[in-house]
């Protein structure tokens, strides 16, 4: 009988905690969304089946000597993996949209207000019984409102580990519900006429200009906010290979097989956070909720500038492009895209859209690194 009792013991079933089997449901229900719905399947599948490792019990995975723990430690805790994946995407960037219209700019900058609103949101959450977000677990929870994984995960990593995996899930969640998401609010506070506005053909942008870019952003960065020059470092060289044309195997591996590498083992890290002990609690449910309010905020902002900005522009400009000053490349310019074309069918706003959306992703990180400055 002491043999079958201590056999037992050993066993999943009699080891597992209720926690740990409900975050096995959710690591489930991260790959049903991925596989089934196609919602950002390149990071949900490694980060549900991590989910899923992580709540074994007895397995080990997360400890000191398991394949999650290693995993972690070496490319969130270092914060090598977020920027290996900017490099990567530097390298399939392409800033022509944004050095033909420059203006753009402002509409990735302000597309980034969800962020400091959501700061000040999160620390007025404490009122609430169970709620204690400092003001680095506030900065890091605001950084979802940039529709950003990458930096997300690289400020959650920074200012607030222990929510790490709440984050990174609400980031990459909120990101894959960019179709569901942004046409309300794009609908709402445009109006029909504005939505079927035709924009002009922007000018061809020179080799030169797109090699000059990348250096420019760079030098700007170091002189103005070095403590963003992580990202935005990563960012550029990756662009830089991209346009030089001299590095095409450098280029080549950084857009295929090295982003897609470093993507498995940065989702498997954060899937080893989303263990029961650290994802069940009430701080999570609020992540979530400021989460989806930054985004939105995110969005209406930037919708709001581009209104501001065709009052007073030669040119015509549809409000719609202002959605895609959040960082969801290139899923945010495609939305405003098709929402434009559902009003006017001749209207291609593809690569105005992208404009803003590649000026996100940098306004995200300069905002990554003005909370880091402050609060880091």
């Amino acid at each position: 009988m002491d043999s079958l009792q201590l056999l037992w013991q050993t066993t999943g079933i009699a080891a597992m905690s209720w926690g740990q089997l409900a975050m096995i449901g959710v690591g489930f229900l991260l790959l049903y969304l991925a596989i089934a719905k196609k919602f950002e399947p390149l990071l949900l599948v490694p980060i549900g089946f991590g989910a899923v490792l992580a709540n074994i019990p007895l397995a080990g995975f997360t400890e000191p000597g398991g394949l999650l723990y290693y995993i972690y430690a070496a490319g969130i805790d270092t914060g090598v993996f977020p920027l290996l994946i900017f490099m990567g995407v530097g390298a399939l960037t392409d800033f022509g949209p944004l050095i033909a219209n420059p203006k753009m700019l402002l509409l990735g900058g302000a597309a980034q207000m969800g962020i400091f609103v959501t700061l000040f949101g999160a620390i007025a959450l404490n009122v609430i019984p169970g709620l204690d977000f400092s003001l680095a677990d506030a900065s890091a929870i605001a950084i979802i409102g940039g529709a950003d994984g990458p930096t997300a995960i690289f400020l959650a990593s920074r200012l607030a580990p222990d929510l790490l995996g709440a984050i990174a899930v609400a980031a990459y969640s909120y990101m894959a519900l960019v179709p569901i998401i942004q046409p309300p609010i794009m609908r709402l506070l445009t109006t029909e006429q504005e939505r079927q506005v035709k924009m002009e053909q922007l000018r061809p942008v020179s080799r030169r200009e797109k090699l000059m870019f990348p250096l420019a952003v760079l030098l700007l960065t170091l002189l103005l906010l070095p403590s963003a020059t992580p990202l935005v470092g990563m960012f550029c060289l990756g662009n830089l290979m991209r346009e030089s044309g001299v590095v095409e195997r450098l280029t080549k591996t950084t857009q295929n097989d090295l982003i897609n590498t470093v993507t498995i083992f940065l989702g498997l890290a954060v899937g080893s956070k989303l263990s029961a002990e650290h994802f069940l609690s009430y701080e999570t449910l609020g992540i979530l909720a400021l989460g989806a309010i930054a985004f939105a905020i995110g969005t209406a902002s930037g919708v709001l500038m581009a209104k501001l900005m065709a009052k007073f522009s030669h040119s015509p400009i549809n409000p719609l492009i202002g959605a895609a000053g959040v960082s969801a490349v290139p899923m945010a310019a495609r939305v405003v895209n098709k929402v434009g074309q559902q009003a006017n069918p001749q209207n291609y706003l593809l690569m105005h859209a992208m404009g803003p959306n590649v000026a996100g992703v940098l306004g995200s990180a300069v905002a990554a690194g003005i909370l880091l400055a402050l609060v880091g």
